[in-house]
This record gives C-alpha cells, sequence and structure tokens, in this order.
C-alpha cells in the first residue's frame, strides 16, 4: 500500500542526516528526503545496503557509516556527513534496534537491556550532541527523534524497547530546551505499527490488534511517517520544539 500525498513538501537546498537508513523506515526517509529536493546522508552498520542505496538515489546522496553503540563512530560519521553536504540543517535519529520483542520483562537478560539503551538512548544523544555545532551553523537546525506509540501505551514483551522509547520521548523536550537558543528545534515522532522489514517479526495478532484499535482502520505503511517528518525538517516549523506527534492512525490519541 503507497500513500498518495497530494500537497508535496519541498526541501530544496537543505541537508539531512538519517541514522539507520539503509533499510526499513530510515530508508522510506532517505528517499522521501531526496524526492523533496533535499541532499541526503544516509548512515548505519549495515555498510553495503547503505551504499547501494545512497548510489541508487543520486547525486544528492552519500553514504557514511555509523555505529551508534559507538561513540567515536558518532562524532566522525556526524562529521563526515556534515563535510560530504557542506554542512547540516536536519538530522533523524531513526536508528535504533528492538532485541526484546516477544519476551516477558523476567526474561530479558542484563547485557540485551544495556545494548537496547546504549544504540536508542545513548546512541540518540551522542548523535545530537555531536551535530549540535553544524545545526546551529545552519541558522535552521532541525532534529526529529523517532520514538514509538509503543512506549504511549505501555506494549507488552517489548519492555527494553518501550523503556528506550520513553526515554527518548523525554529527551526530546530537554533538547528542545537546551538548543531552542541555538536556533535548532527539537521534536519527536511517535509511529505506529508500520509495515517495514524490522517489523516482519511482529505476530499477526499485534497486526490486528493495531488495525482494529486505529481511528483510520488500514495498515500504516512508511509513507505516513516520512511526511510528518519532512514538515518537521522545513524552515517553516521553526517554532514547532519539544513535541510529541504520534503518528499512527489515532490508534494512540494526545
Amino acid at each position: 500500500m503507497s500513500i498518495d500525498n497530494k500537497h508535496e513538501i519541498q526541501l530544496h537546498g537543505r541537508r539531512v542526516l538519517v541514522t539507520g537508513s539503509a533499510r526499513g523506515l530510515g530508508e522510506a526517509f532517505a528517499r522521501a528526503l531526496v524526492s523533496a529536493g533535499a541532499k541526503v546522508v544516509v548512515s548505519d552498520v549495515l555498510h553495503q545496503r547503505g551504499q547501494a542505496l545512497a548510489q541508487a538515489l543520486g547525486e544528492n546522496a552519500s553514504y557514511v557509516p555509523m555505529d551508534l553503540s559507538d561513540a567515536e563512530s558518532i562524532r566522525a560519521g556526524v562529521d563526515a556527513a556534515a563535510a560530504a553536504m557542506g554542512g547540516l540543517d536536519g538530522l533523524i535519529n531513526n536508528a535504533a534496534i528492538t532485541n526484546s520483542g516477544g519476551r516477558n520483562m523476567d526474561q530479558l537478560e542484563a547485557d540485551m537491556w544495556d545494548r537496547v539503551m546504549d544504540v536508542n538512548v545513548r546512541g540518540t544523544w551522542q548523535a545530537t550532541v555531536a551535530a549540535t555545532r553544524h545545526l546551529a551553523a545552519s541558522g535552521s537546525g532541525r532534529v526529529v527523534n523517532l520514538a514509538s506509540d509503543t512506549a504511549l501505551w505501555g506494549a507488552p514483551r517489548l519492555m527494553a524497547y518501550i523503556a528506550s522509547k520513553g526515554a527518548v520521548i523525554a529527551m526530546t523536550r530537554g533538547m528542545a530546551r537546551e538548543l531552542g537558543p541555538q536556533g535548532i528545534t527539537v521534536n519527536a515522532i511517535a509511529p505506529g505499527l508500520t509495515l517495514v522489514e524490522a517489523t516482519e517479526y511482529v505476530p499477526e495478532e499485534r497486526h490486528d490488534y493495531y488495525l482494529k484499535g486505529r481511528a483510520v482502520p488500514r495498515a500504516q505503511v512508511p509513507e505516513d511517517v516520512t511526511a510528518a517528518a519532512l514538515f518537521l525538517m522545513t524552515r517553516a516549523s521553526g517554532f514547532i520544539t519539544g513535541q510529541l506527534l504520534p503518528v499512527n492512525g489515532g490508534f494512540v490519541m494526545n
């Protein structure tokens, strides 16, 4: 299923780094950004897929390796991305791992918990810190953090992941306060269960649960989420910051 967006968002001249963008929702962000006229750096630990995607996207895309569990890799990756594009106007903190899916909280190992937190929480924080000076130099820097509506309704058997995404929501508000004086906005998007490669493991009953609970009764596809992220990358969104936008067809409503 695809969504026909009649009112296109234009991002000509905007330079955006997307973490975890070799596949899935991150890939959808990269494709949508290039289609909107932006320059994009794809970054991931899946190097061959990332390089292939950047090549397929053409002259307005390039690839930079980045491991969100490694602070030096993050710093080097962000600086390389800014150098490749001649600056940085936007950062989409998309990279994340689930790892805890399908297990009750008493079945989780501490090292699994720590791995999820290292990537999803610490990695998001460190990527934003590394990008701050570049975003400030832009004069209209934008950060979009990917949360999840699972943290809003308390999805069971996903404890480490929902805890990490709850932390991302809280960090978004703190980041917005700290970075606002530098002209940088920070917002979060909380997608619902989206049909991408990373959710192929999700049992059919969970998909049915979402479908029955949505105000808009259909499957959620990447285009539902990319449109929201693209708007938050525009200069026109400059007075929106510290906000959480659930994009889930009304499954969870603020």
